[in-house]
């Protein structure tokens, strides 16, 4: 129990800088639409960037991840992941932080499928959701203390500074992963399977296509609103970028308490029960925060903390769900795939939302734009999390997993 302790920890860490890397850029939209002069459309691309080339990535990485030793890979991701932050901290252009993202991107993608897959190795299926819950509280750490971090240094420094501090961070993850991350070879014990054998067992199975389909919807109705969260608070309802930090403060001091509780009521009420519970709250906070107009901050906040916590309710039973749809042996290639699509999907979100929103002069500064069209982008979201519901129930899990 020690031993797993610690590959938690290390795993959560991974994923912490994984995730800041990518939630900073959505507080900074303000700054760096100013900055490079740039629009919704451009800033979107960004953002996109990023989950494309991750989710390209994550394809290519499926025909080698079951073939080689879990930390190996875990190792060469996670470095070039480093490199690639380090080159966002250093980029002076849109278009060369353009190209730094997409790198970033290129092995970020990789390291959710890889650290999901370890745990579901690591951990069997009847304690997997309390071990997901804790490495998915990464997000509430990145939320609370990463991103409002992110925010000071950029405020006190520049926007290139908190893409330093995750690089310089990375690095010392890396080498405490060299020393104390267990080598992991169990699913290497079956023949390795040739790249028409894996795109077969994936795409040739129906629980599979069932739960890329399930990765795809859940997506599509989670980063159609979240990329703009930060500019539509700032232009429409009336936060300065300073008190940006409180939202993600807030939300997610709330969500690191909840994301284990959740794991563990998962685990002791089934997966699909939580999932549908929180998948069907989440809706209300949805409409609200797409529909906010200009409220006290305390009000605005209660608002998106209850979004973080519906939303993160969903995300840890549905990501042990999938888990469990395919055998250990095939697990990596599977959940890599699945990270394809969920980082193209998540892409393909933001530019959506980016076509759906317009700008206008906002009423709190003459250099701040309030958002146009968000209610509808938060009522196709609404769409999607209702269809997330339905598929849910059609997926099986497999036989060991």
């Amino acid at each position: 129990m020690k031993n797993e302790r610690i590959l938690l920890l290390l795993l959560s860490a991974a994923m912490f800088t994984h995730i800041m890397d990518f939630m900073i850029m959505m507080p900074l939209s303000p700054s760096l639409m100013s900055v490079f002069k740039i629009t919704a459309q451009e800033f979107s691309l960004l953002v996109s960037s990023y989950t494309i080339t991750a989710g390209v990535s994550g394809f290519l990485a499926a025909f080698q991840i079951d073939r080689h030793d879990r930390k190996r890979m875990m190792l060469v991701m996670y470095a070039g992941f480093t490199l690639g932050t380090l080159a966002c901290a250093l980029a002076p252009t849109f278009g060369l932080l353009l190209i730094a993202r997409s790198i970033a991107g290129a092995f970020g993608g990789v390291l959710g499928a890889l650290i999901l897959s370890i745990v579901s190795d690591a951990i069997p299926l009847e304690r997997r959701a309390k071990g997901i819950g804790i490495i998915m509280a990464s997000f509430s750490v990145a939320s609370v203390f990463g991103v409002p971090f992110g925010l000071f240094l950029a405020s006190e420094f520049s926007w290139h500074a908190p893409f330093l501090f995750l690089g310089l961070l990375a690095v010392i993850i890396f080498f405490l992963m060299v020393f104390f991350i267990p080598a992991l070879r169990a699913h290497l014990n079956s023949k390795a399977k040739s790249p028409m054998e894996i795109l077969t067992t994936i795409f040739g199975q129906r629980n599979t296509l069932k739960g890329l389909s399930f990765t795809s919807v859940l997506s599509l109705g989670h980063f159609t609103i979240i990329p703009f969260i930060a500019a539509y608070m700032v232009g429409n309802v009336g936060f300065s970028n300073s008190e940006l930090s409180y939202i993600y403060l807030v939300g997610g001091a709330l969500t690191f308490f909840f994301s284990p509780w959740v794991g563990k009521m998962a685990d002791k009420y089934g997966r699909l029960k939580i999932f549908t519970i929180f998948g069907s709250l989440v809706i209300l906070p949805i409409i609200a925060i797409t529909n906010l107009p200009p409220i006290p901050l305390w009000a605005a906040l209660v608002v998106s903390g209850v979004f973080f916590i519906f939303s993160n309710g969903r995300m840890v039973p549905s990501t042990t769900m999938e888990t469990a749809i395919i055998q250990p042996e095939s697990r990596g290639s599977y959940m890599s795939i699945r990270s394809s699509v969920q980082q193209l999907t998540s892409g393909l979100a933001s530019f959506l939302a980016g076509t759906i929103i317009s700008e206008r002069p906002s009423s709190f500064g003459p250099d701040i734009k309030a958002l146009v069209n968000y209610e509808y982008v938060g009522l196709i979201a609404v769409g999607f999390s209702l269809v997330s519901l339905w598929l849910a129930r059609k997926l099986q899990v497999a036989q060991g997993a």
